[in-house]
């Protein structure tokens, strides 16, 4: 992912949205003071990207020495009444808002005024600066650890920027990798055009779903026992991804019979990592999609799409982000690239499964009771889903275009059902 690939608006922005079992309200110094604190560990959220001189290469990663923790941590009031529904409606707006590029590409928003005494942080970033699962990383690394754990903050920031000749000499080894990596490209990227062939071939998406969308956005979420869906997965030789698969499509296929239309398969998105660690310590975003076309209805949904996705694993992983990621920046040059998004009528929403922690989480003493992983939709995909794991649940995120899918209750209400029918063993 990079910034070539962030067109029209809102940006690519995912955001993470904690929900604290506060017993008395936290102040806004207090969470300044433990961000900073946290933060001063990860270096890329001290850190801008700032563009080089022509010549020198594409833009570079560098530490902000205005850096200012006070510019990244708010504090706002959820409105009445303070309920899910409407910390959902703050956060459609918080995720959404652009984030300045004169400083590092995150924010946070401590909410208060929640029923219950509880407190929210809503945790944003930039896509260019992390993927989902190191996003996930990030959000554990500023919860509460042991003393004496975790990584010793970088005393040398801000460090010195690069020279022109440093720049100069980078952006030639780089040119240089490029050109012995390219064999290998090509044969990647053979693959992946064989992949979007054999995609291609199935029947175009359904209008409704594949809409020029705007810049609004609405977020609602349902649950499920993980115990209980991933019994039912693994006793079909599935996986709970597989399962969300299944429930995300059947979903899907209720709101187009809502809809007054119909598909017996639809393409989704898949999310493809090449990232080979959780940690912080390696930000930046390493994942690719691969689009997979899966069956809405028939017998032994659940079965058929788990075979599905084994069959594009063995061959897909790490194929999409080497074929995307340049063919993304000559699009943006030739700006080509958001006319094609807009208009694009393969895909019809991503489905991204990211694996939570099994154990609390806590801040500044206060444990954490959910999470909801929010992620970003662009060109003319209305709708998306992001799942969690956290402890024993499985949450999942419904992020659509406010414009575009009115009926968003009609589709979470039918993926409520489907995630309880498969929690249920059906």
């Amino acid at each position: 992912m990079t910034l070539a690939s962030d067109i029209g608006s809102p940006s690519l922005q995912i955001a993470g949205v904690v929900l604290l079992e506060t017993q008395v309200p936290l102040t806004l110094s207090r969470v300044r003071d433990a961000l900073d604190v946290r933060v001063a560990q990860l270096a890329r959220f001290r850190q801008r990207l700032v563009s080089v001189a022509p010549g020198l290469g594409r833009p570079i990663w560098m530490d902000d020495p205005t850096f200012d923790i006070r510019r990244h941590v708010r504090q706002a009031r959820c409105p009445d009444p303070g309920d899910e529904e409407a910390l959902l409606g703050m956060a459609s707006r918080v995720a959404t808002e652009p984030l300045p590029d004169d400083r590092p590409l995150w924010s946070a928003t401590v909410v208060d005024g929640l029923t219950g005494g509880r407190t929210a942080l809503i945790v944003t970033f930039h896509h260019v600066l992390t993927d989902g699962v190191g996003g996930l990383a990030v959000l554990a690394h500023l919860m509460d650890h042991p003393p004496g754990t975790g990584e010793e903050p970088d005393t040398g920031f801000p460090h010195t920027p690069p020279t022109p000749v440093q720049l100069m000499t980078d952006a030639v080894g780089s040119r240089l990798r490029a050109l012995l990596a390219a064999p290998k490209a090509v044969r990647e990227i053979r693959t992946a055009l064989a992949q979007l062939r054999l995609v291609a071939t199935t029947r175009r998406s359904p209008a409704s779903l594949s809409r020029a969308i705007g810049t609004r956005r609405q977020f609602a979420v349902a649950s499920c026992k993980l115990v209980d869906i991933r019994a039912t997965a693994h006793s079909r030789d599935a996986t709970v991804n597989d399962a969300l698969l299944c429930a995300a499509t059947g979903a899907l296929h209720a709101l187009l019979l809502h809809r007054g239309e119909d598909a017996d398969s639809l393409t989704i998105s898949i999310p493809v990592s090449a990232r080979r660690t959780d940690s912080t310590a390696h930000l930046g975003n390493q994942v690719g999609s691969v689009p997979v076309a899966l069956p809405t209805k028939g017998p032994s949904r659940l079965e058929a799409i788990a075979r599905i996705t084994r069959r594009h694993k063995a061959v897909a992983r790490g194929v999409s982000s080497v074929l995307l990621a340049p063919l993304f920046r000559l699009l943006a040059a030739l700006n080509l690239l958001g006319w094609i998004i807009r208009r694009q009528r393969l895909v019809v929403s991503s489905v991204t499964y990211l694996h939570g922690p099994p154990a609390p989480l806590y801040f500044l003493g206060a444990q954490v009771a959910d999470i909801v992983p929010i992620t970003a939709i662009k060109g003319n995909m209305t709708v998306s889903f992001v799942a969690l794991s956290y402890r024993d649940t499985l949450l999942v995120t419904v992020i659509a275009d406010s414009d575009r899918c009115p009926d968003l209750p009609v589709l979470v209400a039918a993926l409520q059902r489907e995630l309880d029918a498969l929690a249920h063993g059906g």
